[in-house]
């Protein structure tokens, strides 16, 4: 008996000296280390941010001063980080994001419950839970809806405390984002959620974060695309998906399916599931779709910062890009270069000539490229590489709209920011960062397309019925 009492008071004070190391590590910032932080943050974006001219410079230092407010009330770490993600989702940029320190990172859940495993989806504007454990899955429906989140509809719930610490460059990724994370939180969080299932009835749920230790899931996990995939449809059309551009063997592997590729009366394209990697191995694809040798990339642009320059700008007004300032001797044109100096808006054009590459034997046929929200970055460049060409069409959704050069940022307690320093442009300098590329022929995913995706795709369909419409014309 006493024996057992002993290991009990040792357990006890194990797990309370654990507790406190936690907490010491997870909790070690100064009230100095926040302030300095903060203002690190701010002070990069003011001088590095390159679509600083896009943010209202009001909202933007309103949203700073409250910041220094409210980072003097947070009591842990991860309230402190919270805040300046918060500061940091003002700026509305895929690029530009602030990262939890690691310590942080490792605690945080989104999908796990101790004995409740759920992960959620937005799917036309619906947060719906779109698998759970295998455990749970006939008291926890697949499709259910989550209605309400503490007391609030969920709506409200991610207006209130999820929407605003998110950063993406469009309003879907925004979206997007809020159905996903919307229980995420640390090991020990709470909530109380209301669920509709399919069939109309609706369930309480108590959550708390804990890990899940039920690996098994329903529905059961697709698994991961791989790189590169060739298939052939109906009327001789070639399938190819290109999901990643972050791994030179989708180069090699293409290359190596041209003979059968080049068979084709048409071709699909699918880039829905890739989120970018290197330009350099999107070109070198992109290259067998172009007509003739000249590839036309993106523009690159940086802020022009001369202080000078914004030293007189700061002296005049927006209604001096008009009018000028007689009396100093300054034109309009004059005020304007002055006046875009000192509101973040004078840029540096990188150098920019098409690039000439390697002769190939070239694709002609029909190409369908397939777009979606989840196409970002260098898969985006690789939308810009084609755009020129006649025979391409795009079809499904606007692209992720973000894209850039991030600067890192270390920040106190092992966190970091990325703060976009490059502002990205279509070769003719149409922008697409913050609204995405738009396809020719606008097709969106329906709530059967997302659910299950190895019965319907109607952006597939869409495709193939626009390449017979394509085929139809050019036989007349």
């Amino acid at each position: 008996m006493m024996r057992t009492l002993i290991r009990t008071v040792l357990l006890f004070y194990f797990l309370l000296f654990n507790i406190a190391c936690f907490a010491q590590q997870s909790d070690r910032l100064s009230l100095s280390d926040k302030l300095y932080g903060l203002s690190k943050f701010w002070s990069e974006v003011n001088y590095n941010f390159v679509y600083k001219y896009k943010i209202d410079a009001d909202l933007w230092d309103r949203t700073y001063k409250q910041a220094i407010e409210n980072v003097q009330k947070t009591k842990t770490d991860y309230e402190y980080y919270r805040e300046l993600k918060k500061l940091c989702a003002v700026l509305k940029d895929g690029h530009t994001s602030v990262y939890f320190p690691d310590q942080i990172q490792n605690k945080i859940l989104t999908s796990n419950f101790g004995d409740v495993r759920m992960s959620l989806m937005n799917v036309e504007g619906k947060t719906l839970i779109v698998q759970t454990n295998k455990s749970q899955e006939k008291a926890i429906p697949f499709a259910s809806e989550v209605v309400k989140v503490n007391g609030l509809a969920t709506d409200e719930y991610q207006d209130r405390f999820v929407k605003p610490y998110i950063s993406s460059s469009t309003q879907q990724g925004i979206i997007n984002n809020a159905s996903s994370q919307l229980l995420s939180g640390l090991e020990g969080e709470e909530y109380d959620i209301e669920i509709t299932t399919p069939k109309g009835q609706l369930q309480k749920l108590h959550l708390v974060h804990a890990t899940t230790v039920e690996k098994e899931v329903s529905p059961a996990f697709i698994g991961n695309k791989p790189p590169f995939e060739l298939k052939w449809l109906r009327g001789k059309i070639a399938y190819v998906g290109i999901n990643t551009f972050d791994d030179a063997s989708v180069v090699k592997e293409f290359v190596n399916s041209l003979p059968e590729i080049t068979k084709a009366q048409s071709v699909i394209i699918d880039i829905r599931n890739n989120g970018g990697g290197s330009s350099k191995n999107a070109r070198e694809i992109a290259k067998y779709f172009i007509a003739g040798n000249l590839i036309y990339g993106a523009r690159n642009y940086s802020r022009e910062i001369i202080p000078t320059d914004r030293a007189l700008g700061s002296f005049l007004e927006a209604k001096d890009t008009v009018a000028g300032r007689p009396q100093w001797g300054l034109s309009a044109s004059e005020c304007k270069e002055y006046y875009n100096s000192y509101t973040g808006n004078t840029f540096h054009a990188y150098k920019y000539a098409p690039d000439t590459v390697q002769e190939v034997a070239k694709i002609k046929v029909p190409v369908i490229v397939l777009t979606s929200t989840y196409t970002a970055s260098a898969a985006e460049d690789f939308l810009i590489y084609l755009d020129r060409e006649k025979n391409i069409t795009r079809v499904g959704d606007f692209t992720n709209g973000s894209t850039g050069q991030p600067l890192q940022v270390a920040l106190p307690g092992g966190g970091s920011a990325w703060i976009c320093t490059k502002k990205v442009t279509f070769s003719d300098g149409r922008e697409f960062v913050g609204k995405g590329i738009e396809p020719h022929v606008i097709v969106k995913q329906t709530k059967n397309d997302i659910l299950y995706p190895s019965k319907f795709d109607g952006q597939l369909k869409a495709a193939i019925e626009k390449l017979a419409v394509i085929s139809k014309d050019i036989s007349n």
